[in-house]
């Protein structure tokens, strides 16, 4: 069994295969795990180098997050791998009641009884950079601030009101916060400046990433504290990109892969909760190219009725039978969100698992072979609704990094093999679905 170099825990889906997708970019062969394995499970992947734990806690409450990171965490603890990630979204959306990331650290602390915490948010393989602390994300083609971003500025459930890292995260933590910032970065001397910011007892580091140049120093610093007894480590997949560089320089991994495109399909359905005006427009791209598009109203799927779920499914059969590719979606854009609670009520959850249940339905009886699910919140859920126990990379898409094209591993035949894209809110080009259909990058 080879060196297990990385294991990690998604906040979601999407962020999950997000991970995948940068490692196996790079030859780490990894796998992503929806729940802890079985022993039969885990020892069918016994050749990766990278494991996987997909979560849901980006959308997750304080008390949700106490019951099952510590489990999660202790189990990734026990695989002995030299990193250990916990994953969170590039945008580093999140508040001091959801998805705390403040109390993930906390946590991770305790278990992996570690001082000090290095956190990377920056990665400009998907357009995020960190400058001096402050977040910035493209959005078509400008580069925002984070707290002044078109959608994540908007975001349904956890909007991004500040940019600066430091007080972002101090709201949801009272560790002490320190940054490795970008002249730091750049000094003749930044081991011993990094050093020292470490021995002087700072409990969470933040390395700023405003470039490749930035992100391969920071790959080296990381690797620096690389340990056998495995160093806990938060943020983006900027923490893959940054250690992927530094790997493939010092000869740890090759660094080069080969996927064949699969080719494409004659149908695929797609279920979206995604209120993102980048969902949006690749949803009436698709229109425009072939696809039959339906919404489903989002309050009465949060209602438990069992009506709209086979409203929806009735529909989809239809419309695939006639050999075109659905997209059922909960909304089409911010201004469609319905504004529900943010904690409490788990009706955006709700939401994801009848999204999910269509889903399956529409794999199942119209016999498909490919399918996407959009939104990062509800992905989570909605792939608990088929079965999948595992996922592995088929397609990475270079292009559109962090929705790669998975393949899922199953005990239900009617969804073995299954080729399935996860994708977040946010990310994507217009011709995004289309794509998917057509199996290339």
């Amino acid at each position: 069994m080879p060196e297990l170099l990385l294991s990690f825990y998604g906040d979601d889906l999407t962020g999950s295969t997000d991970v995948m997708e940068a490692l196996a970019l790079r030859g780490v062969a990894t796998v992503l795990f929806t729940q802890q394995p079985t022993r039969a499970q885990r020892e069918k992947f016994s050749d990766v180098r990278a494991i996987g734990l997909a979560g849901s806690s980006r959308s997750e409450t304080l008390a949700w997050m106490d019951e099952h990171l510590a489990p999660a965490f202790a189990w990734l603890k026990t695989l002995g791998a030299t990193v250990c990630h916990y994953k969170v979204c590039s945008t580093f959306d999140s508040s001091p009641t959801i998805g705390s990331i403040g109390r993930a650290i906390d946590i991770g602390q305790a278990v992996f009884r570690q001082a000090n915490i290095p956190l990377v948010v920056g990665a400009p393989q998907l357009k995020r950079y960190t400058a001096f602390g402050n977040l910035f994300a493209v959005y078509q083609g400008s580069n925002y601030r984070i707290d002044r971003h078109p959608v994540m500025a908007r975001h349904p459930v956890t909007p991004m009101n500040e940019a600066d890292l430091r007080i972002h995260l101090g709201q949801q933590t009272d560790k002490s916060i320190e940054i490795v910032d970008l002249a730091m970065l750049a000094a003749d001397d930044v081991d011993k400046r990094v050093d020292a910011i470490f021995a002087q007892g700072a409990q969470i580091v933040l390395f700023d990433v405003a470039d490749l140049a930035t992100q391969n120093n920071v790959g080296r610093q990381l690797d620096r504290l690389r340990s056998p007894r495995g160093v806990f480590a938060v943020g983006s997949s900027g923490v893959e990109y940054a250690l992927l560089s530094e790997w493939t320089r010092t000869g740890l991994i090759s660094g080069v892969s080969r996927f064949a495109e699969p080719g494409p399909v004659d149908r695929i359905a797609v279920v979206s909760g995604s209120c993102s005006s980048t969902t949006a427009r690749q949803i009436r791209h698709a229109e425009a190219h072939g696809f039959e598009a339906f919404a489903v109203d989002p309050k009465r799927l949060a209602s438990g009725e069992s009506a709209p779920i086979d409203e929806a499914i009735e529909h989809g059969l239809e419309r695939l039978a006639q050999g075109r590719s659905v997209i059922c979606h909960s909304a089409l854009g911010p201004e469609s969100d319905v504004g529900f609670p943010l904690e409490g009520d788990g009706s955006r959850h709700a939401i994801g698992r009848a999204l999910g249940q269509i889903e399956c339905a529409l794999i199942e009886r119209a016999g498909l072979r490919r399918a996407v699910i959009a939104g990062g919140d509800t992905s989570s859920h909605a792939l608990r609704q088929l079965g999948v126990y595992a996922l592995t990379t088929r397609l990475p898409l270079p292009t559109t990094p962090g929705s790669p094209l998975c393949l899922a591993h199953c005990d239900d035949d009617a969804f073995e093999g299954l080729e399935i894209a996860l994708k977040g809110g946010q990310i994507g080009a217009d011709d995004y679905f289309t794509k998917m259909r057509l199996g290339k990058v």
